[in-house]
């Protein structure tokens, strides 16, 4: 999916040959080779495409082609070294700039770049808000500018960030160079906000289609969504990568202890943390394996781990593009992953109080509802999540049979008399009483309970006391939360998380207005045919290969662990599973036939393959050769 106009002059030859060189693949995925040859020839682009879709290389390629450095601006100061690690693994002289180096370290980063020593260069927004680095880039001769993330430009977005919005300084002191703005979530009128906040009214839009066969979502109600989560974790995804993402630093801390007691290793991660210990817990959750990052969002954004198998949510995310970005970080490496969210009415009553009670103005509160509205259709959809989810994106498809609503069907029922019966008893509390209550109390009268409360205030004497007997409490509250989702009854703005009446609960209690509801399943059969664990992992990544190449395949991984331990960097940055799944295959015994391996450029063949040959040679018996002779790439 794209709008892209077909390119009309020849496609430049070089980018493909950096690639087979740097990167040993010999062919790009969908619409990179146009993007790369729109930067080469000088012309400016907006890319969306989805986490996992190769971003990075639609910038990291033509900085290599054009002449000069490709200047990268990214809010990701954390990873940059990583990044940094990455593209030395295949012989790209990268540096960067930012707020966590030393004198020393700037001077020489800075001395590279004007000795023309670098070919791409990483610096945080904030910098360019400082006289000297922009004197600094005027003595450089530049490539191209990438500016990722690009979405943070966007004031109703959700990850804004103000430093972005002085970004258009590029275009101002740099009209020649062409820019590349980039991003995993955007809908259309973000999209339009980004290309005018960044001057690339001009730019070539290419978008990627928003699917992640791979990632199969489920959306749960909330039932102790912590015994929840280790059930899921435990029967589905033991040992297994992932992050758990909740809304409050408290809740990041008690959650990461309550896995970590029930024998789940654990880290939190939050912006309360000291910055040595956020670092040092990034630096575990991406270089060993089986960990679980519990934490805000102040966590994810550029994690380029490939083998994240769950993320969950804990508390329902304020929008949709906020959800897609965090469950993107699942299954970059195509296998199948799951995202995961536990959801419940205290979810909606708190975050409509948030945005009744928000300092913003009216326009303000219209779009935060318009965003949470969105994320609870999703949630409550009978249809296809996946439909659901690209359709807010404009994107068209078909059921992805791969879905919890696809897989197990919910059933509906028409809940009109049952929101009847709760309308009317807020009305009565209120026009009656004068009072206003949450949803538990209102529950209790109407399932007929005689609390302490319910008989101190006297409302066994309402005529609504009791008329939902029949009524289980959790189906009650489904009802509540359906009726917030639907704004069928809303919240009290003054913070009290007491219910009242909207401008179309009248609709429903006159009957003009019919309400279809989910059925409240029980908490047992609401888990799709699983995905399985450690043995169902094995089993999707040993897909294809024989008895034999999967030993072969688990001996380079091992090896694969402990080279990256030596040399302190990730495991994805020295190979990533699907290349050790390609080397088990086809078993090479000598550098030329290795280097024709994908993901084995002459960096890697030059640092890894004698050491991926020995392995093969043990493993199965052969002779190898690691002689590289007169090996060109």
């Amino acid at each position: 999916m794209g709008d892209v106009t077909p390119t009309t002059p020849p496609f430049d030859p070089r980018p493909l040959d950096v690639l087979r060189r740097i990167w040993g693949y010999d062919a790009f995925r969908g619409d990179q080779a146009e993007i790369i040859d729109t930067l080469v020839r000088g012309e400016d682009a907006l890319v969306l495409m989805p986490t996992g879709g190769g971003k990075s290389l639609c910038y990291q390629v033509p900085a290599l082609v054009r002449d000069g450095v490709g200047v990268v601006v990214s809010p990701l100061i954390a990873l940059m070294q990583d990044q940094v690690d990455a593209l030395a693994a295949l012989g790209v002289r990268a540096g960067f700039l930012n707020s966590t180096q030393t004198p020393d370290e700037r001077r020489q980063v800075e001395a590279d770049l004007l000795d023309g020593t670098l070919d791409l260069l990483y610096l945080a927004p904030e910098r360019l808000g400082v006289p000297s680095t922009l004197d600094l880039l005027g003595r450089a001769r530049i490539a191209l500018f990438a500016i990722d993330e690009a979405h943070c430009v966007s004031q109703w977005g959700h990850d804004f960030r103000p430093d972005y919005l002085r970004l258009s300084v590029l275009h101002e002191r740099w009209p020649d160079v062409p820019r590349i703005a980039l991003t995993a979530t955007a809908t259309s009128a973000t999209r339009t906000e980004i290309a005018e906040r960044l001057e690339l009214t001009g730019a070539r839009h290419f978008v990627a289609s928003f699917d992640r066969p791979n990632i199969r979502y489920r959306i749960v109600g909330k039932d102790n969504p912590r015994a929840q989560l280790v059930d899921l974790l435990t029967n589905e995804h033991d040992g297994d990568a992932g992050i758990v993402y909740c809304l409050s630093r408290a809740s990041v801390e008690q959650t990461a202890a309550h896995l970590v007691e029930r024998g789940i290793p654990a880290l939190p991660y939050h912006a309360g943390l000291d910055a040595s210990v956020r670092a040092r817990h990034q630096s575990r959750f991406l270089r060993e394996d089986g960990l679980v990052m519990v934490a805000t969002i102040a966590f994810g954004m550029g994690i380029d781990k490939p083998d994240v198998r769950f993320v969950a949510h804990l508390d329902l995310p304020k929008s949709v593009e906020g959800y897609y970005q965090e469950t993107g970080r699942a299954g970059r490496d195509g296998a199948p992953a799951t995202a995961w969210l536990a959801y419940g009415l205290a979810d909606v009553v708190q975050q409509r109080r948030m945005i009744d009670s928000s300092e913003g103005d009216a326009t303000h509160r219209r779009q935060l509802s318009a965003h949470l509205d969105a994320m609870l259709a999703l949630c409550e959809t009978v249809g296809c999540r996946r439909v659901q989810l690209l359709g807010y994106f404009g994107e068209e498809s078909e059921p992805c049979g791969n879905c919890d609503t696809c897989l197990t069907p919910p059933r509906t029922w028409d809940g009109t008399v049952a929101a009847q019966k709760l309308l009317s008893t807020v009305v009565r509390l209120e026009r009656e009483r004068g009072q206003h209550f949450g949803a538990g109390h209102i529950i209790d009268i109407l399932r007929g309970k005689e609390t302490p409360r319910v008989r101190e205030l006297g409302h066994s004497t309402l005529s609504t006391y009791g008329i939902g007997e029949d009524v289980s409490e959790a189906e009650w509250r489904g009802v509540v939360r359906q009726l917030l989702a639907q704004g069928l009854v809303g919240v009290d703005a003054r913070g009290y998380s007491t219910l009242e009446l909207t401008s179309l609960s009248a609709a429903v209690l006159t009957g003009e207005r019919t309400v279809l509801m989910r059925h409240e399943e029980p908490r047992a059969s609401r888990r799709p045919a699983s995905g399985g664990g450690r043995a169902a992992r094995a089993a999707a990544v040993a897909e294809g290969l024989d008895a034999a190449a999967t030993e072969l395949f688990e001996e380079l991984r091992a090896w694969r662990g402990a080279t990256s331990k030596e040399l302190g960097v990730p495991a994805y940055v020295v190979f990533h599973d699907a290349t050790l799944r390609e080397i088990a295959q086809r078993r090479p015994t000598s550098l030329p036939e290795l280097a024709t391996v994908g993901g084995v450029g002459a960096s890697k063949l030059e640092k890894f393959g004698t050491g991926v040959l020995d392995v093969v040679g043990r493993v199965t018996g052969v002779d190898v050769d690691t002689d590289a002779g007169t090996l060109e790439l």
